[in-house]
């Protein structure tokens, strides 16, 4: 099969972003990066859109508030995006209401079957990001399962797996309850051990160096996920963030990917 595309969620350079978009995109780009994600936007669409074509950088997919994808800011929300050529709105966190009961996440996964609709005609999709809480227990069941159990196959899975690790979920058992679902995939580094004492620090060492099951996690989201992204984040101060990014990709392109 084609090697799925390697992309880079830019809040991993965010401050490098925020100082010279051009620069930071440019360079993330003679990487050999095949994409871009967003979280937050430095100039406006039509601006980003040249630079990024310029560069030769696709936006793949952008990390997208709640709140831009409900009410009257979807209709905005679908037009900036449509203007980068970016089909993937990922929403990459869910507070409030939504999170402190098991019927909470049940409304959340109405809610964004709702959103996939809206999005539909567009050929756009939305999707969902977990940090660590999504993996601890709620009224007897975990918020992702909750969430992703009760979801159309439309709504993407989008599994951090170093936020997983460090919420002590079972990567591989999550990517074979949910099939089809990961079209994205975060590739990001974690260590049970280094973060034994400090959870944190768990993140500092770099892809290859870590806990993740590489493999077989390559092996389920080629196999059976129908990942069509993956996108790398970092997010230690253990090395420079375009240093950082860097040695990650490079680590994934002797692995084979």
């Amino acid at each position: 099969m084609a090697k799925v595309p390697i992309a880079l969620e830019l809040y991993s350079v965010r401050e490098d972003l925020t100082r010279d978009p051009r620069g930071t995109l440019k360079a993330v780009a003679e990487m050999g990066y095949d994409g871009a994600e967003f979280a937050g936007f430095p100039l406006p669409a039509a601006e980003l859109r040249a630079v990024l074509d310029d560069v030769g950088l696709p936006c793949c997919s952008s990390h997208t508030p709640l709140d831009h994808l409900i009410g009257d800011r979807l209709q905005e929300t679908i037009e900036f995006n449509q203007v980068l050529g970016n089909k993937n709105l990922i929403c990459p966190w869910i507070g409030g209401d939504y999170a402190g009961s098991r019927a909470g996440w049940l409304r959340a996964a109405e809610l964004f079957n709702g959103i996939a609709d809206k999005l539909a005609p567009h050929g756009m999709v939305t999707g969902y990001h977990n940090h660590h809480t999504e993996f601890t227990p709620v009224d007897g069941e975990t918020p992702w399962d909750t969430f992703f159990g009760n979801t159309k196959k439309e709504v993407v899975m989008q599994l951090d797996l170093g936020n997983a690790l460090m919420g002590g979920a079972d990567l591989l058992g999550i990517l074979g309850r949910f099939p089809g679902r990961g079209r994205s995939i975060h590739l990001k580094p974690y260590s049970k051990k280094a973060g034994a004492g400090n959870p944190e620090a768990g993140f500092r060492p770099l892809i290859g160096d870590d806990d993740v099951p590489w493999a077989e996690v390559f092996r389920l989201c080629e196999e059976t996920q129908g990942t069509r992204c993956y996108i790398v984040e970092y997010e230690s101060d253990a090395f420079a963030p375009l240093d950082a990014v860097d040695r990650c990709l490079k680590a994934l392109r002797a692995m084979g990917k």
